[in-house]
């Protein structure tokens, strides 16, 4: 049956009740699903997606999605490949490699604390903490599915869900969006290897203002900030530019320019400020300002969403269990049983609280259980109304660690042993949240198409178990190429989520600047400005977001090329966006292979002694920046002269 000959319905985005709705595939049609294909494919990609995200989130503190990318490479290698027009195996594919994305953010986010406070962080402990966590966020989802995703069919969107639905449906395209992607891929690829590992360029061109305190401008000239600036769009990435004028523009030349007279350091530095660089003075004062407006834009972006958190939580449970029973089952409705969602549950309190790895005692255990639980139901629904691109992990992340420490403390758990406890317990329940979220999201996608949810989720968590080793390599073979918590690796989740973790036990943090931060972030809801895209302009360094910002422009420009074509613009965008995800990937997954040779003392950066004064210059690697981004511009341009088969 040639199912991809037709296109998706109008039912599919909720002109129907979710019970009538007939799926693309219908369950009439016997195709299969569960295949070696599928299955092994997925967790490829559910590897490479975990290792590039890690790698990413670590360096620039984002990640990018994986279900869309997904969906995209399946189709294209299924068809182009293997030659199996299988939508059900496409779908499987995709579902898997979310996977790896959401593990690599709930790791991430806070994981390397540990790391940041000189503690050992084994591959065993990363591995255990993301399985827990994984398996918790795929069947607690289970009970809820019904509801969120039938009964709530056309009420809650799943923007992101049905775009890869989109993706999967026109399968007569999956072959061109696969080049498209690849060609990026390796774009992204051969100029991270001249630029970071031959070093035949510099990483970064910046510019020193020496009559303005010292403070500094410039561009980290990575691939990968040109993909996601595109990707991202104009606004967030000047929002986030704006938060770093805020930083190197006014409080790093304030800073300095009060200081300069000082005969002792301030706290918490150990330097006199006087002898400092702009970026010392980000390095120790203004980390910890953007760090409270971070903490403030999670506090009053989750206090917006209580009331939304609330009713999800009650109809999500009110819907529980509904639809077991039924006589006839279709395809698309076929559950994970609910003895493995209490199987999760029991198996998540038991290893939380007896794992030696962990040893988070029965209270540690119940509080895993129970905020894992709660963020899974929220974030299962929050991804149907913002995409779980938009999801606020880090806000519920952050809510989670503020009441597990603080129980932890007054129940004795203090002293280094409760701040690693509590960063242990937050990871699952980091992990639970994001991989509830994944789950959700391609659960719709699942229901859209036809496909059975019982062996999405099965090969969801075979996907997680495995591409948890991948994510656990990475953070461990760059923290020893490089050191988790430098400028090469900031991790700046981590770095935050340390902070609040270490500032409640020890009760030492500069609280001043942390509320000078949480001030900024009040004004900027009072003025009904986006806060966290500021906050994080403020938390990371100016050269990575103008980097992101350069992204973002190209985008632009492109629009306005065609803005009087609506056809060509929508066109471009798309093949913009393929690009630019290409170039991230590539990057990544380039920048894993080179930390390899650091890891192991190999070096490959012969270009530092090839015409060093050219080659090492500030302007070779801001015009090697620039021929890149006029690439993307030319090629996302570019009119696609292929004939169109629907």
């Amino acid at each position: 049956m040639d199912v991809e000959s037709k296109k998706l319905s109008r039912d599919a985005y909720g002109n129907c009740k979710g019970e009538d709705y007939i799926p693309f595939v219908p369950t009439s049609a016997v195709m299969p699903e569960t295949t070696g294909y599928s299955i092994i494919l997925g967790i490829i990609f559910a590897c490479l997606f975990a290792a590039a995200n890690t790698y990413l989130g670590l360096k620039i503190g984002l990640t990018i999605s994986a279900g869309i990318p997904g969906a995209i490479l399946a189709t294209g290698i299924l068809k182009g490949i293997f030659r199996r027009n299988n939508i059900l195996e496409a779908n499987m594919v995709a579902s898997l490699a979310a996977m790896g994305e959401s593990i690599a953010g709930g790791v991430i986010f806070i994981l390397p604390a540990i790391i940041l406070w000189k503690l050992d962080l084994s591959i065993w402990t990363v591995v255990i903490i993301t399985i827990i966590g994984g398996m918790m966020g795929i069947f607690f989802v289970t009970p809820l599915r019904r509801f969120l995703i039938v009964e709530e069919h056309g009420t809650l969107v799943y923007p992101e869900s049905m775009a890869a639905a989109e993706v999967l449906v026109t399968g007569s395209e999956g072959g061109r969006g696969f080049k498209t992607v690849l060609t990026g891929l390796g774009v992204g690829s051969g100029y991270k290897l001249f630029s970071g590992g031959f070093a035949l360029w510099g990483e970064q061109a910046t510019y020193i203002f020496k009559s303005y305190q010292g403070t500094m401008m410039g561009f980290d000239t990575l691939a990968s900030l040109l993909g996601v600036g595109f990707i991202v769009g104009t606004e967030a990435s000047l929002l986030m530019f704006g938060g770093s004028v805020i930083a190197w523009f006014a409080l790093i030349p304030l800073i300095k320019f009060l200081g300069s007279g000082l005969i002792s350091p301030v706290f918490p530095s150990a330097k006199l400020i006087a002898d400092m660089s702009s970026m010392e003075i980000w390095s120790n004062y203004i980390k910890y300002i953007g760090a409270g407006a971070v903490a403030m834009g999670g506090f009053i972006s989750l206090a917006k969403s209580i009331p939304t958190i609330i009713s999800s939580f009650k109809k999500a449970m009110s819907g529980m269990g509904k639809g077991e029973g039924v006589s006839e089952v279709k395809r698309m409705d076929i559950e994970a049983p609910i003895t493995w969602v209490i199987g999760a549950t029991a198996l998540g309190f038991a290893l939380t609280w007896l794992m030696p790895t962990i040893r988070a005692g029965f209270i540690g255990g119940l509080l895993a259980v129970i905020f894992s639980f709660f963020f899974a139901v929220v974030s299962a629904r929050m991804v149907g109304i913002i995409g779980a691109s938009n999801n606020p992990v880090s806000g519920m992340t952050i809510a989670t660690l503020l009441f597990v420490t603080t129980i932890l403390k007054l129940t004795g758990n203090i002293g280094t042993d409760g701040m690693v406890k509590a960063i242990l317990i937050g990871g699952i329940v980091c992990v639970a949240i994001a991989v509830a979220g994944g789950t959700a999201q391609s659960l719709k996608t699942t229901f859209v198409i036809g496909g059975t949810p019982k062996k999405v989720q099965m090969g969801m968590f075979i996907a997680i178990a495995i591409s948890a080793v991948f994510v656990a390599l990475v953070i461990s073979m760059l923290d020893k190429a490089y050191g988790i918590g430098s400028q090469a690796v900031p991790a700046p989740q981590a770095t935050l989520m340390s902070m609040i973790v270490d500032g409640i036990m020890t009760a030492k943090l500069p609280w001043t600047l942390v509320i000078i931060g949480a001030a900024i972030a009040v004004f900027c809801e009072l003025a009904k400005i986006p806060i966290l895209p500021v906050a994080l302009g403020i938390y990371l360094p100016i050269t990575l977001n103008a980097g992101i910002l350069a992204g973002g422009i190209i985008r632009v420009l492109v629009e306005k090329k065609f803005k009087k074509e609506e056809d060509r613009k929508k066109e471009s965008l798309e093949k913009g966006i393929l690009i630019a995800s290409g170039l991230v990937a590539g990057d990544a997954l380039m920048g894993i292979v080179i930390a390899i040779f650091a890891t192991i003392g190999i070096d490959i950066g012969f270009g530092k002694n090839i015409l060093s004064g050219i080659t090492q210059s500030n302007l070779f690697a801001f015009i090697m920046f620039m021929v890149l981004a006029v690439w993307i511009y030319k090629v996302a341009c570019k009119k696609d002269t292929a004939v169109k088969v629907n």
